[in-house]
């Protein structure tokens, strides 16, 4: 919480300089509000920097002409509430600055206006230095007080009206610095969540995205539920609510979801230290949207096609065929939060085949056709799922569920993570026949044929049971009849 042994970086310092320069030659009287400030105050650095301006009218127009000045892009955010943003790239970095007319006849109720406490420092642009920020800094809402309280507060009781965004980023600021949400601003979020309903789906799935990305997000993820915040966001997960599943599982189908989530964030750190683990869920997907936040999607999903497959069976009850339900039902929900084709084909993935690595333990030793298969059908998402597949194991604790299956589970489970980094690094052997010499051999015409005695020439060839293109081409051979 003191700022003192804060520097900041000599790009930062020449933009802000630059609008201090630009806001005297206009005898404009120009403000740093906001995120920034609250990230000195916390001692954090972003590694592409937003720093927020106010100033009392025409923001757009100083944002163009800033964004010129420095050699950046411009855009202008709101027309209507006078906010224009200029971004800049620099030796691999993106700065990204806005400029917001006041919400308000003057600074003090600008900030009145604003979200929480802690988002509400500000100070006057000419007076501003990391060193003498102290006492420099304008904070009439207690913000300072809220950062070493560790706590998110709503400055007015409009806040949620005037933005019910607002009701997720208590949550998204609380999972990012790890504080807690006060009372009367829990109390103000239950009673306006039906709010969120008129909010795009684009700003809330950024939002909890940024509730993801965090380490030890399942807790801020059970608030939301008890708000009945989820039901809003994700009303696919209504039925799962009370669903029994039979001895296997000691859990209904929706505590059982977020009991996986749970045990997710447990393997997660982990496997904190194995370095192909943590490259491989780092990887980013989608711009600002990591692997690892996505699972922590796919372990809420995993399961949701479970209400429209039960079946009782002899008095038993089974869910034959939920997996693809369930790729399907999170194939809408992943189009509604707009999210990539990128993003949406892995989600899918975790979903379809995250009951593939159970059926692989039921072996003690999975054959190689079947690794060879799981491999080629999960793709990139083998590992995504095979994590998944363990938190779902760990997550499952029925009377019928012995230890020595978990256990076993847990071997074939991190074995296979293994041998996909394993293979990965391997250099893949050269294909031993192509679609052009199957057609001239055997005389064939193009047809889904080819594809089909391709891959399984590939998969024979993986396995170990040919090595020559006389294997091959007798394998063919077989396949053609």
């Amino acid at each position: 919480m003191n700022p003192h042994g804060f520097s900041l970086k000599t790009e930062e310092r020449r933009l802000i300089d630059l609008a201090i320069t630009l806001a005297r030659k206009k005898k404009i009287k120009l403000y740093l509000v906001g995120g920034y400030l609250r990230d000195i105050f916390l001692g954090r650095r972003k590694e592409n920097p937003d720093i927020d301006f106010t100033l009392k009218r025409g923001a757009i127009r100083f944002a163009r002409e800033f964004a010129r000045a420095a050699g950046g892009g411009f855009v202008a955010l709101d027309k209507g509430h006078g906010c224009g943003r200029a971004v800049i790239k620099k030796n691999n970095r993106i700065y990204t600055l806005d400029f917001t007319d006041f919400r308000g006849k003057d600074l003090k109720e600008d900030l009145l206006r604003r979200d929480f406490t802690i988002n509400a420092l500000c100070v006057d642009a000419e007076e501003f230095s990391a060193k003498e920020l102290e006492k420099a800094v304008i904070d009439p809402y207690l913000g300072r007080r809220d950062l070493k309280k560790k706590t998110v507060r709503q400055i007015s009781e409009k806040a949620f009206d005037d933005d019910p965004l607002r009701i997720l980023r208590a949550f998204s600021l609380a999972a990012t610095f790890g504080f807690k949400i006060e009372k009367d601003t829990l109390r103000q979020i239950r009673s306006k969540a039906g709010k969120l309903s008129i909010v795009s789906f684009e700003r809330i799935r950024d939002e909890l995205f940024k509730i993801w990305e965090n380490h030890g997000s399942f807790g801020y993820f059970e608030q939301l539920d008890k708000f009945k915040i989820l039901k809003i966001i994700f009303p696919e997960i209504e039925p799962m609510r009370g669903l029994n599943q039979g001895p296997y599982h000691h859990l209904n189908v929706w505590r059982h979801s977020l009991e996986t989530f749970r045990q997710l964030e447990i393997l997660f750190k982990e496997l904190e230290n194995n370095s192909d683990v943590r490259s491989y869920l780092d990887e980013v997907i989608s711009p600002s949207r990591s692997r690892r936040a996505l699972m922590k999607l796919g372990a809420l999903l995993h399961d949701i096609g479970k209400p429209a497959a039960l079946r009782r069976e002899e008095g038993k009850i089974k869910f034959h065929g939920h997996e693809r339900i369930g790729q399907n039902i999170t194939k809408e929900i992943a189009q509604r939060l707009k999210l990539s084709n990128d993003e949406l084909d892995a989600l899918g993935k975790m979903v379809l085949w995250h009951l593939r690595p159970g059926y692989l333990a039921d072996s003690e030793e999975p054959t190689g056709r079947a690794v060879f298969r799981y491999f080629r059908d999960a793709g990139n998402e083998s590992v995504s799922t095979l994590i998944i597949s363990l938190a779902d194991q760990r997550s499952t604790k029925g009377p019928l569920t012995t230890r020595k299956s978990r256990l076993l589970h847990e071997r074939v489970c991190r074995g296979l993570i293994k041998d996909y980094f394993k293979r990965k690094k391997e250099k893949k052997p050269e294909r031993l026949i192509n679609g052009d010499e199957l057609l001239k051999k055997f005389k064939l015409k193009p047809s889904p044929l080819i594809g089909k005695m391709l891959r399984e020439i590939e998969e024979l060839q993986a396995i170990g049971k040919i090595k020559t293109k006389q294997e091959a081409l007798r394998a063919a051979a077989k396949l053609t009849k």
